[in-house]
């Protein structure tokens, strides 16, 4: 039955893009408008909103019917945090209200969805009617959904960076002597790193997971990516393609951290790893320790994030996220507020913000890698990365111009 209530329902999408996301507001828009519901698009995420700025479209049938197949945000995006001020929160709430709005759909990561729910909180304090839902998005696969559930767009960057991983090991193999470091996007979990990498065949990729210690030494990143490269050499392949994930960069400590460069953060508190040139500093400390072994090769370091973005979306990517704008429309008209819409063994499951908080860190929960899985384990098992039976290896000690119980001595901490 369709329903023909008047309302209006806004749209906004926050922090970066990821593909799908028009796909998103494309279904949302048809779905509100069979509704009878007014659609309005907010440009540039909760920035506007913040300011009492009515900066919105007014979105119909014939502005999103096929948007969905395209890459990009046609509302664009920001990471304005409107949480930092009860000013900006209630800016935003008041802002709504004065263009007419009684239910909001929130498209983003993490701190979206805690922006949402802090909307949504306040709204509820002040007595306002504002009902919210959020569709959770990012490349980063790293919001609290079941095990196994993807975030929409995950599968998308995955298939563009398992290409662009294909690419650079083919010109290793081609070239020779050529070794890529491929520094990609995972700001706390390695996802999306791993998911290339086991897909690409990468030799070796690292994750932030996999180091249980609260920080770790640079030195512990170069060592595990020079005992790669000797124990592939030894194959008689001098070269190959080494996956790290950004969030790596979360574990070095503080000593070390000045080698990465100067660091500055977001409008949520975070490191922008761009800025940082991890990639390099990897990249010479690695060829500091080849040098002295005598193994000549040439090895790049490449950043792979900003490139999957805004890639236009698979078909796995378009059919989860029109499903994911049909039941946010379907939650809300079904007076539910205060949640996250999921696809669950193709249902839609919401699940309420208080769910999804981490009280203690003031944020949304997130998932990593759970490196005690059979998916992790069977990744880890596909790499050429130094074992602990290794370190008994008379020939690698022997490559390392070392004794065999030197050589343990140097290298068994890994293990530790």
């Amino acid at each position: 039955m369709v329903h023909t209530r008047k309302t209006a329902v806004a749209i906004v999408c926050g922090g970066g893009p990821a593909p799908g996301m028009n796909s998103v507001i494309s279904a949302v828009t048809m779905e509100a408008q069979r509704r009878g519901w007014d659609v309005y698009g907010i440009y540039d995420g909760f920035s506007h909103l913040a300011k009492g700025e009515k900066q919105y479209i007014k979105l119909n049938y014939d502005l999103v019917s096929r948007i969905h197949l395209t890459g990009g945000c046609i509302l664009h995006m920001s990471r304005f945090n409107p949480t930092k001020r009860q000013a900006d929160l209630q800016m935003v709430v008041d802002t709504l209200n004065e263009i007419g709005v009684t239910y909001l759909v929130t498209i983003g990561g993490d701190d979206t969805a805690f922006s949402a729910s802090s909307v949504a909180e306040y709204a509820k304090q002040c007595g306002r009617s504002l009902c919210v839902v959020h569709v959770p998005k990012t490349i980063d696969n790293d919001l609290p959904l079941p095990a196994g559930m993807p975030t929409f767009g995950f599968e998308t960057a995955r298939a563009v960076g398992t290409m662009l991983l294909e690419n650079l090991m083919e010109d290793a193999r081609t070239t020779n002597n050529r070794w890529y470091f491929a520094v990609t996007m995972g700001r706390t979990a390695g996802h999306l790193a791993l998911g290339m990498g086991k897909s690409a065949g990468a030799i070796i990729t690292l994750i932030p997971e996999e180091f249980t210690s609260v920080t770790i030494r640079l030195q512990q990143i170069v060592d595990l990516l020079t005992c790669s490269i000797v124990k592939r050499y030894l194959t008689g392949r001098n070269y190959g393609v080494a996956v790290i994930a950004e969030g790596v960069i979360e574990k070095i400590a503080p000593e070390d951290f000045h080698k990465l460069g100067d660091a500055c953060l977001d409008e949520h508190g975070h490191l922008r790893y761009a800025e940082l040139n991890f990639g390099e500093v990897l990249k010479k400390a690695v060829m500091k320790e080849l040098k002295k072994i005598q193994i000549q090769l040439t090895i790049v370091d490449e950043k792979i994030g900003y490139a999957l973005r805004c890639a236009p979306p698979i078909s796995y990517d378009i059919d989860y996220t029109r499903s994911l704008g049909y039941a946010a429309v379907r939650f809300l008209d079904e007076d539910g507020c205060s949640a996250m819409i999921t696809m669950q063994h193709n249902e839609a499951v919401p699940m309420p913000f208080s769910e999804l908080r981490d009280e203690k860190l003031g944020r949304t929960k997130v998932r990593r890698v759970d490196i005690e899985s059979t998916h992790y384990q069977l990744a880890k098992d596909f790499m050429i990365r130094l074992l602990p039976d290794d370190l008994d290896d008379v020939k690698l000690a022997n490559m390392f111009d070392l004794s065999p119980q030197a050589f343990k001595d140097r290298y068994q901490y890994l293990f530790l």
